[in-house]
C-alpha cells in the first residue's frame, strides 16, 4: 500500500467585511512506487546488455566509430576547404612542438613526430568533437619524462655511456627483460634512447588501458573532482617545473635530471652551481629566440580576428636555426648540443614491455585521469560553443585508444591540448577530417624532412617549450578577479598550483584533489545560517543579514539553514540555531529546575515569600517566541545523524513550549524523516510547502490558543 505524505497549507478566507482568518489544509501526496529488488534491477539490465538484435549491434558499432556517423554525410564544397587549411596550418606547427616537447618527455625527437602523427588518425576514427586537437601536450609530457628518467636510473643508463648507433634496431629489445640480473644482456640490445621509449610506451598503453577502463564502466564522473581552478593551478604550478627543466638547454650546461619530491627546488640548485659553464653559443641562441618568439605571438594574439592563419613563426625559427647551425658549424666549433640523427620511416612495432607494468602502473593513474579530464572538458566546452553535442564515455575510449595503439608504434601518453585547439577552430576547422590533413603534413615530415633537423640545437627547441607556457603562466594575472569572485577557488588555485610545483606534479594533484574536497566539507560544516524576515506585500522571506526592510512576525522566528544536515556539521546546526534565536532549551529547562528546586527549598525553610517570587518570576518569564520555522530549502539529504539531531531540537524546544515547524523540505529530506520515525505515532507531521505558509499555521494556532485562553 502506497504511504501518503501530509503536506499543510493555509488558506485565507474572508470573514465578515474585513476580517480574515486562516483555515488549516492538508494536501495528501501520493509517492511514486518504486522498485527497490536488487534481483530485479540485475535481470533487466543483465537482459538489456545481453540482448542483441541487428539494430542494436548496428547501433552499437556506430556509436564506437563515429565517423561511420560523419563520414559519409561530409559535405565537400562545404567542409573541405577550411578542414584543409586548419589541418595543414595545426600540423605546421606541430612538428616544432613535437620535437621540443620530446625532450619534455625524455624521448628522441623522432619519437615526438610518432605521437603526433598516430594521435590525430586515431581520433580522427573514434572522436566526437570537430575541433579539438589531440597530440602532444607539456602537462602530460613532463609527467611522462620524470617516470622516464626514473627508471632509466634504476636501470643504471646513467652510470654508462650509451651504446651508440642501435635506435633502428630496437625490435631486438623484445627478448630483453628488465629485471636486474639481465641489465648486461639488455644495455647490448638497447641503449639508453631506445629504453626511454620502452618505458614511456609502457607507460602510455596502461593509461590507455585505465582510460578505456573508465569509458567502459563509465566513471568519467571521476573528473567532477578536478575543478577548474585545481586543474589551472595545476597546469601553471606544472609549468614551472617544466620552465625549470628547460632551463639547462638555455644555458647548454649538463646536469641530470632531477625528479620526485623537491625537483624544481634541487634543479635550480643544480643550475648555479655549474652555470659558470654555461655554453655562450647555446646562451645567444636562445636569447635571439626569446626575442623573435615573443613578440611575434603577442601579434598572432593581438591581430588574430584579422589574420586568416597565424604566423608560423616556430617553423620559421627551427628552420633558420637549423641553417645557422649547419652552415656555421656551431656543434664543432663551440659544442652546442644538437638534436641529432632523426631517421626517415617508421620503425618495427613492438608490443610494450609487460615487466615494466609494476614499475609504471601507479604513474599512470595520474597521467590518465588529467589526459581524459581534458580532453572531456574541452570537447564539451567547444561543442557548447558550436550547437553540438559530444559523447564523454565515447571521448575516453578515444583518448584511451590514442594511447594504446601508438604505444606499440614507439609513441608516449597524448591528449587534447588547448592552444592547438584554438588555433584548430579559428582556421576553419569544420569537421574531424582536419585531424587527419594534421598527420599527412606529420607523415610527410617523417618521410622527407625529418634528417634535415640533424644540426637543430636543442636550446631552440627549449625557447619554444618555454614561450608556449605563456597562457599558463599568465594566470597569475587574473588572480585579482578570481579572488573578487571566489576566494575559495583562488585558495584553490595557490594550493594546487604551489604543490605542484614545489613538491612534485603528482603529489601536487592529489594535494589539489584533497583540498578541494576539504573546503566543500568545511563549507558544509559550517555553512551560512541567518534568521529570515517577510519582504512587505509577498509570500517571501529573505536573509535579515543580507537585506533591508524585512520584516518579522510576532513570536515567531524563521531560521534557515543553507546546507546537508548530516554528521559533521550536526553540532553546527544545534549551536547556530541556539545562538540565533538567542534561547538554548537545555538551559533553559537546566534553570527552570534549580529554579523550582530553590523555590521549593525556600519555601520549606521558610525564609520569606521574596525569593520565592523572583524564582516564580524566573520559571515564568517568557521566552518572546512560541514558533520556530525552520527553512529546509538548502537542505539536501539527512542522515541519521541530521534526523536525530532534528528530533533533539525539536523535543528540547517542545519542552519550552516552543513549537518547531519544518518548511520547504525535498522530497528525499521528507522520505528520511518517515523513515526515521521523525514523527511519533498519532502525531499530526506538521512540514509545510513554503514558509509562508508555516507562519500563518503558526500565527493561527496562536490566535486560536489566545481566544481559547481568553474564553
Amino acid at each position: 500500500m502506497a504511504e501518503f505524505n501530509n503536506i499543510h497549507s493555509v488558506t485565507e478566507m474572508p470573514e465578515g467585511d474585513d476580517a480574515k482568518c486562516s483555515f488549516h489544509h492538508r494536501m495528501f501526496l501520493e509517492p511514486q512506487e518504486k522498485k527497490r529488488s536488487m534481483k530485479a534491477l540485475v535481470v533487466k539490465q543483465a537482459k538489456k546488455t545481453c540482448s542483441c538484435t541487428p539494430a542494436k549491434a548496428k547501433d552499437y558499432i556506430f556509436s564506437f566509430f563515429p565517423v561511420l556517423q560523419w563520414l559519409p554525410r561530409y559535405k565537400l564544397r562545404e567542409y573541405l576547404l577550411g578542414d584543409i587549411m586548419s589541418g595543414v596550418i595545426v600540423g605546421v606547427l606541430l612538428v616544432p612542438q613535437s620535437i621540443a616537447y620530446s625532450l619534455l618527455a625524455g624521448q628522441e625527437p623522432i619519437y615526438g613526430l610518432y605521437t603526433s602523427f598516430f594521435a590525430g588518425i586515431i581520433y580522427f576514427l573514434f572522436g566526437t568533437s570537430r575541433h579539438i586537437s589531440v597530440g602532444i601536450f607539456g602537462v602530460i609530457c613532463l609527467m611522462v619524462g620524470q617516470v622516464v628518467d626514473r627508471e632509466i636510473q634504476r636501470a643504471g643508463y646513467d652510470l654508462e655511456p650509451a651504446v651508440p648507433g642501435v635506435l633502428t634496431d630496437t625490435a631486438d629489445y623484445v627478448n630483453a627483460t628488465v629485471s636486474p640480473g639481465n641489465q648486461t644482456l639488455q644495455k647490448l640490445l638497447c641503449d639508453k634512447s631506445c629504453y626511454a621509449i620502452t618505458v614511456g610506451a609502457t607507460m602510455t598503453f596502461i593509461a590507455g588501458v585505465y582510460q578505456v577502463a573508465m569509458g567502459f564502466f563509465q566513471v568519467g564522473f571521476v573528473s567532477v573532482y578536478l575543478s577548474d581552478s585545481l586543474l589551472s593551478g595545476f597546469v601553471t604550478g606544472a609549468s614551472f617545473t617544466i620552465l625549470t627543466s628547460q632551463a639547462k638547454y638555455l644555458l647548454g650546461i649538463d646536469i641530470p635530471r632531477s625528479s620526485g619530491v623537491g625537483s624544481l627546488i634541487t634543479t635550480w640548485i643544480n643550475i648555479f652551481k655549474n652555470i659558470h659553464k654555461t655554453n655562450t653559443c647555446d646562451l645567444i641562441t636562445s636569447f635571439l629566440c626569446f626575442l623573435v618568439l615573443i613578440p611575434t605571438k603577442e601579434l598572432n594574439e593581438h591581430f588574430k580576428s584579422r589574420l586568416k592563419a597565424p604566423i608560423p613563426v616556430e617553423l620559421v625559427v627551427i628552420v633558420a636555426a637549423t641553417l645557422a647551425s649547419h652552415f656555421g658549424k656551431l656543434r664543432e666549433t663551440y659544442g652546442s648540443n644538437v638534436a641529432g640523427h632523426i631517421p626517415t620511416g617508421f620503425l618495427p612495432p613492438r608490443p610494450p614491455d609487460w615487466s615494466l607494468i609494476p614499475n609504471v602502473a601507479l604513474d599512470a593513474i595520474p597521467i590518465a585521469v588529467i589526459g581524459f579530464a581534458i580532453t572531456v572538458s574541452l570537447s564539451e566546452m567547444f561543442a557548447k560553443k558550436h550547437g553540438y553535442s559530444v559523447k564523454a564515455n565515447q571521448e575516453m575510449y578515444a583518448i584511451g585508444f590514442c594511447n594504446i595503439i601508438p604505444s606499440f608504434f614507439h609513441c608516449f601518453t597524448t591528449s587534447a591540448a588547448l592552444a592547438k585547439t584554438l588555433v584548430k577552430e579559428s582556421t576553419g576547422c569544420r569537421t574531424q577530417m582536419s585531424g587527419m590533413v594534421t598527420s599527412l603534413v606529420i607523415l610527410l615530415v617523417l618521410l622527407v624532412i625529418a634528417p634535415l633537423f640533424y644540426s637543430l640545437q636543442k636550446c631552440v627547441l627549449a625557447v619554444i617549450t618555454i614561450v608556449n607556457l605563456r597562457g599558463a603562466l599568465r594566470k597569475f594575472k587574473d588572480l585579482p578577479k578570481m579572488w573578487h569572485l571566489s576566494r575559495v577557488d583562488t585558495v584553490i588555485w595557490l594550493v594546487t598550483m604551489a604543490a605542484s610545483a614545489l613538491i612534485s606534479t603528482e603529489i601536487g594533484l592529489l594535494v589539489g584533489v584533497c583540498f578541494s574536497m576539504l573546503c566543500v566539507i568545511f563549507r558544509t560544516q559550517r555553512p551560512e545560517a541567518p534568521l529570515l524576515g517577510w519582504v512587505a506585500e509577498s509570500e517571501t522571506y529573505e536573509s535579515l543579514s543580507a537585506y533591508k526592510n524585512l520584516q518579522t512576525k510576532p513570536g515567531i522566528v524563521v531560521f534557515r539553514f543553507e546546507a546537508p544536515l548530516y554528521y559533521i556539521n550536526k553540532e553546527c546546526f544545534k549551536s547556530t540555531l541556539y545562538k540565533q534565536t538567542g534561547v538554548n532549551p537545555v538551559w533553559v529547562k537546566v534553570a527552570k529546575k534549580k529554579a523550582a528546586k530553590r523555590m521549593l527549598r525556600d519555601k520549606e525553610v521558610d525564609s520569606g515569600g521574596n525569593q520565592t517570587s523572583i524564582s516564580m518570576d524566573f520559571v515564568s518569564e517568557p521566552l518572546g517566541f512560541h514558533t520556530i520555522v525552520i527553512d529546509c530549502c538548502a537542505v539536501q539529504f539527512l542522515d541519521t545523524a541530521g534526523i536525530r539531531t532534528l528530533k533533539e531540537v525539536c523535543k528540547d524546544y517542545r519542552d519550552i513550549d516552543v513549537q518547531v515547524l519544518l518548511a520547504q523540505c525535498n522530497p528525499s529530506v521528507r522520505s528520511s524523516l518517515i523513515r526515521g520515525e521523525f514523527f511519533q505515532d498519532g502525531e499530526d507531521p506538521l512540514l509545510f510547502h513554503s514558509v509562508h505558509q508555516a507562519v500563518d499555521f503558526a500565527l493561527g494556532a496562536q490566535g486560536r490558543s489566545g481566544t481559547s485562553a481568553s474564553k
